[in-house]
């Protein structure tokens, strides 16, 4: 019997994804209640996978001062749009503001969401984001672009952590290019943190995250100092 029919909390989940009235475009409307299946989370931006269309859409939450995102991949979360949603920044088209903090209603994983982050991983279209280096100039951002690029890596993923400042990076192959970018993803980052290595890839990697990595989430900041970086702030498996 599966897992869901045994747990009724399971089995709720399923029934609100499945059930989800669909749309073909991402709701904007100020005010509207939104669902989100969480592929990653920071501070400054939560990406999730809009339940109702199935778009990639970056949630700005205001979380209180000194508070930590506590949400995981595949965590299936209820929002409600603020009144005033932030739709102008050019840098990052996708991202939408939340009038307080989302509410989170269980996991979800399987089929359905293998097949949604192979439609929605990133085709090789030049460098990731349209430039080349760490960072570019906020000035130079349009709207053109998406800020989220969910990549299905050639080689790797590898974890490294830095003997210096103890920051944590994640190195890749993508179509020829060897990306090096800061990780955020803070499960990732508490597992380099345990195993004390200072390189994780291949079987280690995957027995130490507890699954094989199939994707990189990456996301360009907020402007620091004028710039928006590119960071990855998730490792996710294939569903």
């Amino acid at each position: 019997m599966a897992l869901f029919n045994r747990d009724p909390a399971a089995k709720a989940i399923r029934q609100l994804v499945e059930r989800m009235p669909q749309r073909t475009d991402v709701n904007l409307t100020p005010g509207s209640i939104v669902y989100g299946l969480v592929l990653g989370s920071t501070n400054e931006t939560t990406t999730v996978v809009d339940l109702a269309s199935q778009a990639i859409v970056r949630w700005r939450i205001p979380w209180p001062v000194d508070f930590v995102s506590d949400l995981a991949a595949f965590d299936v979360v209820e929002g409600q749009l603020a009144d005033d949603i932030e739709r102008n920044d050019l840098a990052l088209p996708e991202a939408v503001t939340l009038a307080d903090l989302p509410r989170r209603l269980g996991t979800y994983r399987g089929r359905r969401v293998r097949t949604w982050l192979e439609n929605l991983a990133s085709p090789a279209d030049g460098p990731l984001f349209g430039f080349r280096g760490p960072s570019a100039p906020y000035w130079e951002f349009r709207g053109e672009r998406p800020s989220v690029a969910l990549i299905a890596a050639d080689r790797g993923p590898q974890l490294l952590r830095r003997g210096d400042d103890g920051s944590t990076w994640v190195r890749f192959g993508w179509f020829g290019d060897d990306v090096w970018l800061l990780c955020e993803d803070t499960h990732a980052i508490r597992t380099m943190e345990a195993t004390r290595q200072f390189s994780l890839a291949g079987k280690d990697l995957a027995t130490s995250l507890g699954f094989r990595p199939t994707y990189v989430l990456t996301t360009l900041s907020m402007p620091i100092d004028g710039h928006c970086y590119k960071s990855c702030t998730g490792l996710l498996p294939r569903g």
